[in-house]
């Protein structure tokens, strides 16, 4: 009896340690590889449990996969007219094919530095192909930053991914320079360029005030006209009712100031007015007693 246990427990642990040289556990945050006799043969991106050969004939070497972020030190770089600019760059990364990347890299480290030279080439070639003017500007719709960052993200992706096994999650420009000649020079083109829309707006106004004298002097002149064209039309008028009044007037004054208060009277009355006077007033004492009027012999 004491020899079958000794037996059950010798085939426990062999079946134990098999497992734990032939098994092998890939975290949600890791990817693997497989090494045939130290050269990398299978590559493991899913999480889970695997099983290889036990050493010396397999190994596992495991890469932490999630991102990492890396900020390029300061660097003075040249834009489209020369003007040179300091920009500070970063990046954020990952391991995304673990058997590309240790062939080619190996390394963390090494891969951040490789990474660091492909950030200064994209940083040349993009911002080379950029005026001054879509960095620094008075007009905000002038800066392309996105842009500039979007087109040095596809220059540094294109690069890594299939030479390194690495992905560029993100890149952005973190800090922007410029020298203290280059602020000088910035600072006099802003403020003659404020200086220039200054005049213009002032140039603009006048004009606009001009124009709004002119076409007031023009429409004041039409008024005038036309005011003068119907008062001179009134008074023509008047002076043709007149004559008949004057013509009356010559043959029978009494009669023609009747007849001009009766028609003062209609044209008060026409309106449905309430009138408080005297009784005695001209035209309404008409309204009393018919005025006694005589043929003229």
């Amino acid at each position: 009896m004491k020899n079958i246990t000794i037996t059950i427990f010798i085939v426990l642990l062999f079946i134990v340690l098999a497992l734990v040289f032939t098994m092998f556990q890939v975290r949600e945050t890791e990817s693997a590889l497989v090494l045939t006799f130290g050269k990398a043969t299978r590559q493991i991106t899913e999480p889970g449990l695997y099983f290889k050969w036990p050493p010396p004939i397999e190994s596992v070497q495991k890469f932490d996969s999630r991102a990492r972020s890396l900020v390029a030190e300061l660097g003075e770089t040249p834009t489209k007219g020369a003007v040179p600019i300091i920009v500070n760059t970063f990046i954020v990364w990952r391991i995304a094919e673990p058997l590309a990347f240790f062939n080619a890299v190996g390394t963390v480290s090494d891969a951040e530095s490789k990474l660091l030279s492909q950030i200064s080439d994209a940083q040349n070639k993009v911002i080379g192909r950029h005026e001054f003017s879509e960095f620094v500007n008075s007009d905000p719709a002038k800066i392309k930053f996105d842009d500039i960052e979007k087109e040095m993200l596809a220059e540094i992706q294109k690069a890594v991914r299939s030479d390194y096994g690495i992905e560029i999650k993100s890149l952005g420009i973190r800090q922007l320079k410029i020298s203290e000649d280059v602020s000088k020079a910035v600072f006099e083109r802003m403020k003659a360029e404020r200086n220039r829309r200054t005049e213009e707006t002032i140039a603009e106004g006048s004009a606009a005030s001009k124009k709004i004298v002119t076409d007031a002097l023009s429409m004041q002149t039409e008024l005038l006209a036309a005011a003068e064209a119907r008062a001179k039309a009134i008074r023509a008028q008047g002076d043709a009712e007149a004559a008949q009044y004057y013509k009356l007037l010559e043959q029978d004054p009494q009669l023609a100031m009747f007849l001009r208060d009766i028609d003062a009277l209609k044209k008060i009355l026409e309106q449905r007015s309430t009138v408080v006077i005297s009784a005695d007033t001209e035209p309404f004492k008409l309204l009393r007693q018919m005025p006694d009027l005589k043929p003229k012999e």
